[in-house]
């Protein structure tokens, strides 16, 4: 028979709001150390509405000296375009890839190709430290992100001499029908999480916005999880203070921090002090 060590989280309810085709990442995790999950993606992947300005620079990949990827999902749309045109792998064999954390790394070893720096944070401050002296005056960097992104990393490569090209693969938006999920969650006690979790500034700002002017009654007495600064940031700056943030921005830092903050909580105080 299972101990409680082997299943800390059992008694916990924690919505995650990541993607629906990533979510097992978090969530089977989290099952099996026993919470009870529900799945409300807040974000969904969708196209920018034209691939010209990527096609364009993967078919000129070769002009390139440094390809900086930010995401699964970036290396996903930029591989898949890449081979629709049939364009050599060997063409990118030259590039220094840098890859912002392990995923994205995995996601771009899968297709053939060596990734040369995983910075040690998965932020835009690590990657430019990461790359500070690698750079010289005239680089070549092609940088495939989302659409909604910090212009910290263009903005720091341009300063310290590179020509950055910059691709919106993807866009991310709140999917069809996550609003009325939502709000069926919040206002029914018995199924209202203790814990949320955030993977990107994007779920948390869409999720927010999703429930709307009520988001602080609906929220209150609720545990906030961020995957790290930048989502815990986000999640501040709109006046909500996350209850804890992974030191590993990564699936498995999460939930190893969501673990050891729920060893540090009292099983009869999973909710949070309610604001009178």
């Amino acid at each position: 028979m299972p101990t409680a060590a082997h299943i800390p989280l059992r008694g916990w309810r924690i919505l995650v709001t990541r993607a629906s085709h990533q979510a097992f990442g978090l969530s089977d995790p989290l099952r099996e150390l026993g919470a009870e999950v529900i799945e409300i993606p807040t974000i969904e992947i969708r196209s920018t509405g034209s691939f010209a300005a990527l096609d364009h620079a993967l078919i000129k990949i070769d002009h390139y000296d440094t390809l900086i990827l930010t995401s699964v999902n970036g290396v996903e749309i930029l591989f898949e375009r890449y081979n629709r045109m049939s364009l050599p792998i060997v063409d990118m064999q030259h590039l220094l890839v840098v890859a912002i954390g392990p995923a994205t790394a995995a996601a771009i070893q899968s297709e053939g190709v060596g990734v040369s720096i995983v910075p040690k944070q998965y932020v835009a401050e690590s990657v430019i430290e990461a790359l500070r002296g690698k750079l010289f005056k005239e680089s070549r960097v092609l940088l495939v992100r989302a659409k909604v992104a910090r212009d910290v990393l263009p903005d720091e490569l341009r300063k310290m001499g590179a020509q950055v090209d910059v691709i919106d693969a993807y866009e991310t938006a709140i999917p069809e029908g996550t609003r009325g999920k939502l709000e069926n969650l919040f206002t029914e006690p018995s199924a209202k999480p203790h814990l949320i979790t955030f993977t990107s500034s994007s779920t948390a700002t869409n999720l927010l916005a999703a429930l709307g002017d009520r988001a602080r009654e609906l929220l209150d007495g609720v545990h906030l999880a961020s995957i790290g600064p930048v989502t815990s940031g986000t999640l501040t700056q709109a006046g909500f203070s996350p209850a804890l943030e992974a030191s590993e921005y990564t699936m498995e830092g999460l939930v190893q921090a969501i673990t050891e903050f729920v060893s540090r909580t009292d099983p009869n105080q999973k909710r949070l002090h309610r604001v009178k």
